[in-house]
């Protein structure tokens, strides 16, 4: 019964850190990566190993897939709490929305507009937006705000170059270095 537990707990804690290794390998962060796979391999090892030593015990192949499912569950949930990397948003609106580009901008969130044809040559407006994914949800409910009937997507890049994302990332990260060095001070 032990062994049981000790597979269900070492799966609850597999599982999101596979679900976190595999999204910063596809966001390009290596060295994280890397780190979280030692770890998953290592818990995978030991829960795989004490399934292997006894395969007549079912109590222990089911605490494997049972912890295995809720730590997919598990995963899901940190990975939306972590909201690791940025989303590229556009809005379509049907008129030019002022008021609405000056709350996203003085929210901190990056807007460009172009007037657009849509069907049956209609004129309408789209914003192209960038944000932290972690602001996404902030940012769907300041457009519904205003715009109730946008239509928004969302999708995330992998890459930037140049911008105003780019500048308040080297901001940031400039705030990061100076509080490391003051810190180790």
């Amino acid at each position: 019964m032990l062994q049981a537990f000790i597979i269900f707990f070492a799966q609850l804690l597999f599982v999101p850190v596979l679900t976190l290794r595999t999204i910063l390998m596809v966001k390009g962060m290596k060295e994280k990566a890397a780190a979280l796979g030692i770890l998953e391999g290592l818990i995978y090892v030991v829960a795989l190993g004490i399934v292997f030593s006894d395969l007549s015990n079912y109590l222990n192949m089911v605490a494997y897939a049972l912890g295995f499912g809720l730590g997919v569950y598990i995963g899901q949930l940190v990975e939306q709490k972590l909201a690791i990397g940025y989303v590229s948003l556009e809005v379509n609106i049907m008129s030019k929305n002022e008021p609405l580009t000056k709350h996203l901008r003085d929210e901190g969130f990056s807007v460009s507009t172009s007037q657009v044809e849509g069907m049956n040559q209609a004129s309408r407006y789209r914003l192209d937006c960038t944000a932290r994914r972690d602001r996404e949800e902030e940012f769907m409910k300041i457009v519904s705000t205003y715009e109730p009937n946008a239509f928004i997507v969302s999708y995330e890049p992998r890459n930037f170059k140049g911008g105003y994302i780019t500048k308040a990332m080297k901001k940031r990260k400039a705030k990061r270095d100076k509080k490391k060095i003051e810190a180790s001070a």
